[in-house]
């Protein structure tokens, strides 16, 4: 099946529509429930992140990556769910709303005009990219932080999503960004993160911060190079890092010449580089090499055994998975970017890995595991994969799955034809505890529209227990979470 629409080509796929079109804002709205009923221990608020729009002044963002945040919430209480979609009031897009047309330069984007206002502009130290905050969420008693790559997060209300501005978590200096896959121990509490410093010592900034958020410690570790590291995982008593054979260029960049995308190279004869860090102390207890690979997004870890155990979405190189997330944004892909879980026990002490396996053969991402379980040892990773029979360089993600790693069985579910569901969440269920929820925004390409689902984390292939229609098309996205009533 192809759609059709005045933005789009003949030759696009249905997917396309819940991508391409600007997305439009919606009020709190009282959501209809197409077909089953909310759990009633289902209480507590769904929040999504992703790029609400693509274009502006008639010109097309140069990757998926450059998009203006925007955020779903959808509430949910003994009333029927209500939902919310807001765009994230940065600077940047305030000011190009204001103007009509992109200003600034992004993640695949160089800064609009000529060279030599560009030029000045680093003369003046005044090149700033924009901060789109459309990566992913964290959910703080107080506040929603919007994340981004680059920079600093913003800072969001809960309930109205009212953008509060940048918040530095009393800590991060301008030099230090805050990426967008921070790790929560659901004992203590403790929130942990990184993020890349740039400019002539790089460096992979670790920070450790209470419950609310604020920063309590923080170290740096010199890199080689500027190299892009998404994402880490927490594992029992420590941090685990993989940095990926990705490096900046940095001159093109500088010029004015090249976007960070265009400018990131992979170097595939060199190695992945492991860092093992104490949680407590941030101190570096090993480091290590292996084969080169890339991956955005870890699933889990934990200790076991005396090893660490992780699993994560692997790569075979970043300029596959680079350059089909750019052609996303055109509305056409053909290039095949496979990815796959994988599984790694290494040695805490000497960073050596002694086991590295494939988990699950089928395309995959953005594995997942039950907030509880986060660091801890864990049975179920949940997934977005594709269709058996997909052809990967031209679809999207069309169902997402359960991994058992007790029985070696990928549990899917089958949404249907031109149905695209993003990220899976977990849900605990406020009344048993033990039982969870699977929640995701789907896009139902036949129809153009975007509704919100509810499986049981036990019975992936039974229908849907729940779904729930959206008043507007929601574009898909990377990131979200969940935060339960209190």
């Amino acid at each position: 099946m192809t759609v059709t629409s005045p933005n789009t080509q003949s030759n696009q796929r249905a997917w396309t529509n819940g991508i391409l079109p600007v997305a439009k804002e919606f009020a709190p709205t009282s959501l209809p429930i197409l077909a089953g009923a909310v759990p009633a221990g289902l209480r507590g608020t769904l929040y999504r992140n992703g790029p609400g729009r693509l274009e502006r002044g008639g010109k097309r963002v140069g990757h998926w990556f450059d998009g203006d945040g925007a955020i779903l919430a959808v509430r949910f209480s003994d009333a029927d769910p209500v939902g919310l979609y807001r765009y994230i009031q940065t600077a940047g897009y305030l000011a190009e709303s204001e103007a009509g047309q992109f200003l600034y330069s992004n993640y695949g984007m160089t800064e609009p005009g000529p060279l030599w206002n560009h030029w000045w502009k680093m003369v003046m130290n005044e090149v700033p990219a924009k901060n789109t905050a459309n990566t992913s969420l964290l959910a703080l008693p107080d506040k929603l932080l919007a994340l981004w790559e680059g920079g600093k997060p913003h800072a969001i209300d809960l309930t109205h999503l009212n953008t509060l501005g940048i918040d530095s978590l009393n800590g991060l200096a301008d030099d230090q960004p805050y990426s967008a896959h921070p790790q929560r121990d659901p004992v203590t509490g403790e929130i942990f993160n990184m993020g890349v410093s740039a400019g002539p010592n790089p460096k992979l900034n670790v920070y450790k911060s209470d419950r609310t958020g604020r920063i309590v410690k923080k170290t740096a570790i010199p890199l080689d190079g500027i190299p892009l590291v998404h994402s880490f995982v927490l594992a029992g008593q420590y941090l685990v890092f993989f940095v990926p054979p990705v490096r900046l260029n940095v001159l093109p960049v500088l010029v004015g010449v090249s976007s960070y995308s265009d400018a990131l190279e992979w170097k595939a004869n060199q190695s992945t580089r492991i860092f093992v860090v104490d949680r407590d102390t941030l101190d570096v207890v090993s480091q290590g090499e292996t084969e080169p690979w890339f991956q955005w997004h870890f699933g889990n870890g934990c200790v076991a055994d005396g090893l660490i155990t992780l699993d994560f979405a692997r790569h075979p190189d970043f300029t596959r998975t680079n350059q089909y997330l750019k052609e996303v944004a055109s509305g056409e892909t053909h290039t095949a970017s496979p990815s796959q879980l994988w599984q790694v026990r290494l040695d805490p002490k000497t960073a050596k890995i002694k086991s590295l396996q494939e988990v699950v053969s089928r395309n995959c991402e953005f594995p997942v595991v039950p907030p509880a379980q986060v660091g801890q040892p864990w049975r179920y990773t949940f997934l977005s994969v594709h269709h058996a029979d997909a052809e990967i360089s031209r679809e999207i993600f069309g169902s997402i799955a359960r991994y058992d790693y007790q029985t070696d069985t990928l549990t899917v579910a089958e949404l249907g034809d031109h149905r695209y569901p993003m990220e899976p969440l977990y849900a605990a269920d406020a009344l048993h505890p033990e039982r969870g929820w699977i929640l995701t925004v789907v896009f139902d390409g036949n129809n153009n529209t975007s509704e919100v689902w509810i499986f049981d984390s036990d019975r992936l292939n039974d229908a849907p227990v729940c779904r729930i229609g959206l008043p507007e098309v929601v574009p898909m996205g990377f990131h979200g979470t969940w935060n339960p009533a209190a």
